[in-house]
């Protein structure tokens, strides 16, 4: 591009001479510019060399001066073994020169006599340091030395302890003085002080097998250094489980489950090892004690500290298992210290405590999500235990389970497969608490599923989408037959080991003592299992009360409303019930027949549900202010045959709950209640009850042969002569006061309950006969 513009400016002023072309300047410079790259090339190469060669000299230096480091580290260590060296032979030579001025005074003094000739003083001087007159106990100071020097402490031990028993009493001949005397055992605590030097270096050796540290401790034992010796004992094996413990960290992740026993058989190893050593070399002095309850203190605050770093997720299944693994092996280790004299379960569970309660907590929220969502999810599957299950040991054969119902009781005998022993005994109650707010939980999902507004609209958060509503009764009917089994007997079965454990417990003579408040000792198997009633009644009442409203509130002539009871006829020669309660008849028959077939041999499941039916109603119309509010109207005639009527309807809900042997004393309080305020709403409006109504005897019989025509499908024909009654329940005038028991039918067509209906005369129109027609 330059070129090619320059060529054209020559062509645009060719004429010019005082303008240099632009050929001439590119000839003229770029020679000068290949120059100067080339130049700088050159050394930036040479540069490039130059930092090789330094690069190379140092590290070649620094190799150099690593070598001369340990040369430097070598020779003072040479040094140290020198000085030591000068310093036992400085003492040599001091305790030499002492002996010869002691021996020279000797001499001079025993020597003042005038006619004493004069010996040659060196060879005095070679006799008084003859073997022959050295004192022993400079012999015994040079034999130490050397020992010491020689580091043969062993044998030095051995030699210092001969010497102070035979020199460090009092002297009985009285030939030496004290100041001697003073001066040689002045001269031995040097040499002890270095004795003991050299053994605290010895025992302090990290890699020094445990016979050695044995001997060294039981050194300082022997020159009085009992405390220290202990000391470093503790020491020694407390940087020996550092080492294990750090050994063995990087494996945690890989054995989540049961990564806490071996740390556990780790510290407590040493403890044991630790405690027997203290009573081998030391005895079990209370100091001793002391100390290592401290020194095991502070190893086990460290375990626990590791336990938890090193946990996996709290609410994981492995964190669990591995959290009562830890309680069982940790607290049998405990148990064993307590041989020793050692009692650390207390400080275990204190600090292990708060961990194990995490870990539970957030384990149960797990699976309570796992609860709730198979519950809003359940498809109705009829289950039946399969053989080898978990539930087929504890579910008789003619149990029948949905599948969230399988999925609760799985969940829970998942969760006992993980506990331990020693964790039912310290957190038997509060498992078993949170054992009953799942089942709680579960219920209140159930009934979200079955139709109608709960009681609480608050139990389950509105976000919580229910895949599934329970329309048909068997639906129905089977959720609760699998709730009433869990918590009747899967759930009980299962938590049974809680409570084997604790019998085993006080069988034993086991003491709570150290237990807390979650203890399994805390909470009586009576009144969890009254906990669980509470939340199936939950479950059961709001069935009825759904079950219930739908039929008062039935459009058309069923519907239960107090104005039916005006203006009645008086001339039914064939009374029957009221619609509405003859509705109420067929449903609690169809009922029967669908619970006869989806709750197969639980009777007592069946009973209840429709005993609760039964008293449910009772207690609307008991409760049901607007319906009483009719008969206060003043603007509404009353006649006596609506009282008539509302008396035969509450005799026939008696009757009812007696047809189907159902427990009916609570009925008949609360119909006896009714038909009290009944008497008294139409007395106050001038109708003469006493006048008006017939026997009681004539609303017996007339209760029972409408449930005989209605059982039969015949609505007013004869076709078979009715039986005297066993039983006569008297409602408006008295309570009976008999026992609960169940009364036998009264009529031959009644003698099977409502389990026996057939579907087909259920939807039968004789059933909604109309008593006025």
């Amino acid at each position: 591009m330059e070129s090619s513009s320059g060529e054209e400016l020559e062509e645009e002023y060719p004429g010019h001479e005082w303008i240099t072309p632009q050929s001439s300047i590119n000839a003229a410079y770029q020679s000068q510019t290949e120059k100067g790259i080339r130049k700088i090339c050159s050394e930036l190469l040479e540069l490039k060399d130059a930092i090789e060669n330094l690069s190379g000299n140092r590290q070649s230096k620094y190799l150099a001066f690593l070598r001369i480091s340990e040369e430097v580290v070598e020779a003072e260590q040479e040094l140290i073994e020198l000085q030591k060296h000068v310093s036992s032979q400085g003492i040599l030579v001091q305790d030499l020169m002492s002996g010869v001025s002691r021996e020279l005074d000797v001499w001079f003094k025993s020597n003042k006599e005038e006619d004493t000739k004069e010996k040659d003083f060196q060879a005095e001087l070679d006799e008084i340091l003859s073997d022959d007159t050295q004192d022993p106990k400079a012999i015994f100071l040079d034999k130490l030395d050397a020992l010491l020097a020689e580091h043969k402490m062993e044998e030095a031990l051995v030699a210092l302890e001969a010497e102070e028993k035979k020199y460090l009493v009092t002297d009985e001949s009285g030939k030496e003085s004290n100041a001697e005397l003073s001066a040689f055992k002045t001269a031995l605590f040097k040499r002890k002080a270095i004795l003991e030097d050299q053994l605290v270096r010895w025992s302090e050796q990290p890699s020094l097998p445990i016979t050695e540290l044995r001997k060294s401790l039981a050194g300082l034992v022997k020159i009085g250094k009992g405390s220290l010796a202990h000391q470093l004992l503790l020491k020694a094996y407390g940087s020996r489980l550092q080492k294990s413990v750090e050994a063995f960290l990087p494996s945690c992740s890989i054995y989540t489950e049961t990564y806490a026993a071996s740390l556990s058989q780790i510290v407590f190893s040493a403890i044991a090892k630790a405690a027997k050593e203290t009573n081998t070399l030391f005895g079990d002095s209370p100091m001793n004690m002391n100390r290592i309850i401290q020194w095991a203190e502070y190893e086990i605050e460290t375990f626990a500290r590791l336990v938890k770093e090193n946990s996996p997720l709290p609410e994981s299944v492995s964190a669990l298992r591995a959290a009562c693994i830890c309680i069982q092996t940790s607290l049998s280790h405990c148990s064993f210290l307590e041989t020793y004299g050692l009692k650390f379960s207390k400080l275990l569970m204190v600090l292990l405590r708060p961990y194990i309660e995490e870990v539970l907590e957030l384990n149960f929220r797990r699976v309570r999500r796992k609860i709730v969502d198979a519950a809003r999810n359940d498809d109705i599957l009829l289950l039946t235990p399969q053989e080898g299950s978990p539930l087929s040991g504890a579910v008789a054969p003619n149990i029948m389970l949905t599948s969230s119902g399988k999925k609760f009781i799985s969940i829970v005998n998942d969760i006992l497969d993980q506990v331990t022993p020693m964790t039912i005994v310290h957190f038997g109650g509060a498992i078993l608490n949170k054992f009953l707010q799942l089942f709680d939980r579960y219920v209140e999902t159930l009934i979200k599923v079955l139709p109608g507004p709960s009681e609480d609209d608050t139990l389950l958060e509105s976000k919580e989408p229910v895949e599934f509503k329970a329309e048909s009764d068997a639906q129905q009917l089977t959720l609760i037959g699998a709730a009433y089994t869990i918590a009747d007997e899967l759930l009980p079965a299962a938590v049974a080991k809680f409570f084997d454990m604790q019998t085993e417990k006080k069988g034993t003579g086991g003491s709570s003592e150290g237990l807390g408040s979650g203890s399994i000792y805390s909470i009586e198997y009576k009144e969890w299992k009254r906990n669980l009633q509470h939340s199936l009644d939950k479950l059961r009442d709001h069935f009825c009360r759904q079950y219930v409203l739908s039929f008062i509130y039935l459009e058309g002539k069923s519907r239960l409303d107090a104005r039916m009871y005006m203006e009645r006829k008086t001339d039914d020669l064939d009374p029957l019930p009221s619609l509405p309660f003859q509705a109420l008849f067929g449903r609690l028959q169809q009922l029967a027949s669908v619970a006869g077939d989806v709750l197969l041999g639980k009777d007592k499941i069946q009973k209840v549900l429709l005993s609760r039916l039964t008293e449910t109603v009772v207690m609307w119309l008991s409760n049901e202010q607007e319906f009483w509010d009719v008969f206060e109207d003043r603007s509404v005639q009353l006649q006596p045959s609506g009282l008539q009527q509302l008396i035969l309807d509450m005799h026939f809900i008696v009757e009812i709950a007696v047809c189907g042997r159902f427990p009916h004393r609570p009925v008949q309080q609360l119909v006896s209640t009714i038909i009290t305020r009944a008497i008294a709403a139409f007395s106050a409006r001038n109708v003469d009850p006493q006048s008006a109504l017939p026997e009681d005897e004539w609303f017996l019989e007339t209760a029972k042969a409408a449930i005989h025509k209605l059982m039969l499908g015949t609505s007013g024909s004869e076709s078979e002569p009715e039986p005297e009654p066993e039983e006569h329940v008297a409602l408006h005038d008295e309570i009976s006061d008999s026992d609960e028991s169940i009364a036998t039918p009264s009529t031959s067509g009644s003698e099977d309950s409502f389990a026996s209906a057939n579907n087909d005369e259920l939807e039968s129109p004789v059933y909604f006969t109309d008593p006025e027609a």
